[in-house]
């Protein structure tokens, strides 16, 4: 979503949105309250989601956000998200949550992908597609690893670990792209 869900509220501070942020865990959260909480907790790492308890490593501006440069405390609340995603979004994560950010990147580089009006770089667009097709090469040709004909479903394990090694690629890929959008880089 470009924006969070109507008739929601910040779960922060119980109110309407104001300058809406989506974390890495897919919740959203008025950017100044997600800076509190994370001012209450440890200022050297992440903080967590008050909802899921993840570690928040990314957080974007929804797009009316960005576009609102006359506010000067909107400005500092976005100044201080690009902190934030300077500092946490671009370090090395464990296996277990690049697992779990796997699906908000995918999907969100999908819908960017389709959308013509998104402004993905033609770099990125080229690797992803150039990924997508190689992967689903291997998946769909008859030469395996593991080959399926002889092996029945364990032959599947190898396409399996090919389709995750490519999407946690190109998690990667649009998270670098997304930090360096959102993190004043």
């Amino acid at each position: 979503m470009e924006s969070p869900p109507e008739n929601d509220v910040c779960s922060v501070c119980h109110d309407d949105f104001s300058l809406p942020c989506q974390s890495n865990c897919s919740h959203w959260f008025c950017g100044h309250c997600i800076l509190r909480v994370w001012h209450h907790s440890s200022a050297l790492r992440p903080c967590k989601c008050p909802i899921c308890r993840r570690s928040i490593t990314l957080l974007i501006p929804s797009g009316s956000t960005t576009q609102r440069h006359g506010d000067p405390e909107g400005s500092q609340v976005l100044e201080n998200i690009e902190k934030y995603n300077r500092l946490f979004g671009g370090g090395s994560h464990s296996l277990f949550q690049r697992l779990q950010d796997l699906p908000f990147l995918i999907r969100r580089l999908l819908r960017e992908l389709i959308d013509p009006q998104r402004s993905l770089p033609l770099v990125i667009r080229a690797r992803v597609v150039f990924a997508m097709v190689l992967s689903a090469v291997y998946v769909l040709s008859p030469i395996d690893i593991l080959p399926e004909a002889v092996l029945g479903v364990v032959g599947f394990v190898d396409d399996l670990l090919v389709l995750l090694v490519v999407f946690l690629h190109l998690a990667a890929i649009y998270r670098s792209v997304l930090v360096y959008r959102h993190g004043g880089s």
